[in-house]
């Protein structure tokens, strides 16, 4: 697997599998860290795999965090990580739990946006999609309207705290 940035090939990593004994499953991956620093550095970090069996029968493979030891379906390396891990032993959050509360409704507005095909933006019109059944879009602007009333409460309120910090220039 590659991936690229700004156009430009970046990263890559390969990878073997070994599940021939199911209670001794692994993951080999084959990467290289620092390369966009000057300083490029090959791992070979092997991953230890677990399976349970699913209620419909076969059988769904996990990897173990090599630092946790937890069974996860994904592993991560953030910018100027050696290793895959999980995003607890990262302390990864997720973006919503990076979001301001003032941003809440602007990003559920946005998200509704995007569902309905719209232009993304606050006071942007909506549209109902060819093909949606009016009931489902009456109810979905009237989201869009509770979504806007809040957004306009949130601007409301930044604005008053700019005001109040740096005066009415």
């Amino acid at each position: 697997m590659t991936w690229s940035r700004g156009g430009e090939p970046h990263a890559s990593v390969g990878y073997s599998c070994d599940m021939n004994d199911p209670e001794a499953g692994e993951l080999v991956l084959r990467f290289t860290t620092g390369a966009a620093r000057g300083n490029p550095k090959d791992h070979v970090q092997r991953i230890r795999l677990s399976y349970t069996v699913p209620r419909l029968g076969g059988r769904r493979w996990w990897m173990h965090c090599p630092v946790t030891g937890a069974r996860v379906g994904k592993l991560y390396i953030p910018p100027g990580g050696d290793i895959f891990a999980s995003r607890k032993a990262w302390r990864l959050g997720y973006q919503s739990q990076r979001l301001a509360s003032r941003d809440r409704p602007f990003e559920a507005l946005f998200k509704l946006q995007r569902r309905l095909g719209c232009t993304e933006g606050w006071e942007q019109p909506i549209r109902r999609p060819k093909g949606m059944h009016w009931r489902t879009f009456e109810r979905l602007e009237e989201e869009y309207w509770r979504l806007d009333r809040q957004c306009g409460i949130a601007m409301a309120v930044t604005v008053a705290r700019f005001q109040e910090r740096w005066g009415n220039d």
